[in-house]
């Protein structure tokens, strides 16, 4: 199961990054490159426990939905959302928010299971897991701009 883990450090209080990360209408801001929106469950503003949302992106050529729930929130500090439905076999992702001086480190971890077993780990290696953290990485500076650009 690959695991994907980054760390941003944003220079911004820990309530606002915590809050633009779980944000609805930031996240389509955020990954306008798949032209993900959400069409179903939470579809605008923030999103708390027990929230489900369906988005829809396109990725490698191909329009997908994949449905996640929030399991877990502690509030500015951690959130934590799984697949219910989707391409992948399933997958965690868990928000965390580190207050420093002067700002915040927001530390994404995804763990993922591919489909398809032997092929899908074939798959991983070749380039869904590089993917993946292009993906994780591009929304973690997205978001760092539009909250130290916040006056």
């Amino acid at each position: 199961m690959p695991v994907i883990e980054h760390q941003q450090l944003i220079n911004a209080p820990v309530e606002v990054c915590f809050d633009l990360a779980r944000n609805v209408d930031i996240h389509t801001q955020t990954t306008s490159k798949t032209k993900e929106r959400a069409v179903s469950g939470v579809t605008e503003g923030l999103l708390e426990q027990g929230d489900t949302v369906t988005w829809e992106a396109i990725h490698f050529g191909i329009k997908q939905r994949l449905t996640a729930k929030v399991t877990l929130m502690e509030k500015p500090h951690s959130f934590v959302d799984v697949m219910l439905k989707g391409a992948f076999h399933s997958f965690v992702h868990t928000h965390q928010f580190i207050e420093k001086t002067g700002g915040t480190i927001m530390i994404d971890k995804f763990q993922y299971k591919s489909p398809f077993g032997l092929i899908g780990v074939v798959v991983d290696k070749l380039f869904l897991e590089k993917y993946m953290r292009a993906f994780i990485v591009s929304r973690a500076k997205e978001l760092k701009k539009i909250a130290e650009n916040m006056d």
